[in-house]
């Protein structure tokens, strides 16, 4: 059986996040989203609650589970059994900080392979940041984020 990591903050999650994991799960019979907890970022949401609405938003995949890690992610795989580290890239920007996280991973974890899927068009522009400015300022996330996200966003950044 073929496992992947799908790795990152998702604070929150999006429907582009949700395009990944969707592509990943009908190629790979085990999709690990690993909801990294300490990023070196400010986050929105603690680390429970981005689990949280990773679960509520990945119910319909039945071969992807939610769970948080901390420290090297080549490390969480292998602790995992994974054999695919799973990414997305959405601009050159990305390439260019995915090329040398792959590198190091690769330099880390010899064994473990690494798996880009290109953002769909849809979702080129989605980013977390832009996401939270969007709600601040009073604007609509109905085909950006999943209604949870929407309305946890809401409740953080306008009560």
């Amino acid at each position: 059986m073929t496992t992947a990591i799908y790795p990152g903050s998702f604070d929150p999650i999006t429907n582009g996040h949700l395009d990944i994991i969707k592509r990943a799960s009908s190629i790979f019979e085990k999709v690990i989203l690993g909801i990294y907890d300490i990023p070196q970022k400010s986050l929105l949401f603690s680390v429970k609650e981005r689990v949280d609405l990773a679960r509520q938003a990945v119910t319909d995949y039945k071969n992807v589970e939610v769970t948080s890690y901390s420290g090297i992610t080549v490390e969480f795989a292998r602790k995992a059994k994974a054999q695919v580290l799973v990414r997305g890239l959405r601009a050159s920007s990305d390439f260019e900080r995915e090329f040398e996280m792959a590198l190091m991973n690769k330099k880390l974890a010899p064994d473990i392979e690494l798996v880009c899927f290109m953002a769909n068009l849809r979702y080129q522009f989605l980013s977390s940041s832009l996401l939270k400015e969007i709600i601040q300022l009073g604007g609509n996330l109905d085909d950006m984020v999943p209604p949870q996200v929407s309305a946890a966003l809401k409740k953080k950044l306008l009560s």
